[in-house]
């Protein structure tokens, strides 16, 4: 399949990336949610890019400020 590349331009783009990352690892939300201990719901709302405003404002300074986050998911297992 090789590395999926993006760039995220807001909370839900990057809840997408964040989703493809974790499906790669061959993780649920609840093998992740564990391994970080949080619940699984925060990793619904990160997913989703919902209820997130930290997030939101975040990217509000970036779009303001010109900044672009671009994030790479490679094949197989993350690096710990």
């Amino acid at each position: 399949m090789g590395t999926l590349r993006g760039t995220a331009r807001d909370a839900e783009g990057l809840g997408l990336l964040l989703q493809q990352g974790r499906l790669a690892a061959g993780l649920t939300q609840r093998q992740l949610a564990d391994q970080l201990n949080v619940s699984q719901s925060y990793i619904w709302s990160l997913e989703s890019g919902k209820d997130v405003k930290v997030l939101e404002r975040i990217f509000a300074v970036m779009r303001a400020t010109g900044v672009t986050m671009s994030l790479e998911v490679p094949d197989g297992q993350p690096q710990r």
